[in-house]
């Protein structure tokens, strides 16, 4: 389950520039190195999304579309966040207001597992999507940073995720 965690927090904090996009991405640190692990699929029907009115996105991510560029990684970022029991990561806008030009102030909730933390996050338009960033920790949701060859290698508890939502003009 540490594992699994460590993954996925790193998948959610370092999204490339997505241009109009959808996807999210973790970045992680070990003590010896960095990772990244992405997802840049929604599961749903919705590719643009729309922040007015009343109606606010719920966004839903097949932990299995997250990929990490190394076999390994990714399949131990799945473990972690047991892939298998818990398909899913969730990210729910609760609030979202306008801040000044170009950016918004959104109040969001990340449900991995059966933990759900609300997160305040301020987001950028660039290139017709919403960008945002947040750093998490693994123990914020009750996950162990892993640690692999006896503990010589360990994953930092500290999480950035990145996400990037397609707008409506």
């Amino acid at each position: 389950m540490k594992s699994a965690v460590a993954i996925i927090v790193l998948l959610l904090f370092q999204l490339p520039v997505f241009g109009q996009k959808n996807g999210i991405e973790i970045t992680g640190w070990t003590n010896v190195n960095s990772f990244k692990c992405s997802n840049l699929k929604i599961a749903g029907t919705a590719s643009v999304y729309s922040f007015t009115g009343n109606q606010l996105p719920n966004l839903i991510f097949k932990l299995d579309d997250f990929d990490c560029q190394n076999k390994m990684m990714t399949a131990d970022l799945r473990k972690i966040l047991q892939s298998d029991r818990y398909p899913t990561l969730h990210i729910r806008f609760l609030e979202f207001k306008q801040s000044s030009a170009g950016k918004f102030d959104g109040l969001v909730e990340v449900k991995m597992m059966t933990i759900s933390r609300r997160y305040a996050v301020q987001f950028t338009v660039q290139d017709k999507s919403l960008v945002g960033n947040k750093k998490l920790k693994f123990s914020d949701f009750k996950i162990v940073p892993p640690k692999k060859m006896g503990g010589m290698v360990y994953v930092r508890d500290e999480l950035d995720l990145l996400f990037s939502i397609a707008i409506a003009n």
